[in-house]
């Protein structure tokens, strides 16, 4: 039954603008302390939103041709939305004022 209110209709029109954001995470398995950071940069990016922004760890052994056609030179390099952002892990200020930027954008 259709909403006579017409919220229903406006939820749809909000809820396909929203932006949803992809990070990749490039690393092996081999980096106790890559993992450290990484845990935290994942909680920040958990905490934007499950709904705006995905995470990936990426093994780089495991999608090495990916990997290289992305531009990552070393690990723990971080793509977001399918591009090189960081080189290596950024500082977890450096990652939230970068989500900030692209989930206001």
């Amino acid at each position: 039954m259709p909403d006579p209110r017409g919220i229903g209709n406006q939820y749809y029109e909000i809820r396909e603008r929203c932006v949803v954001i992809q990070i990749e995470v490039f690393s092996t398995s081999g980096c106790g302390e890559c993992a450290k950071v990484r845990a935290r940069l994942k909680t920040i990016a958990e905490a934007m939103g499950h709904d705006k922004i995905t995470w990936h760890d990426i093994n780089i052994l495991d999608e090495m041709d990916y990997a290289v056609a992305l531009g990552v030179m070393s690990v723990s390099a971080v793509a977001i939305d399918g591009r090189l952002a960081f080189s290596s892990l950024p500082s977890a200020d450096t990652l939230r004022a970068e989500l900030t930027k692209r989930l206001s954008a």
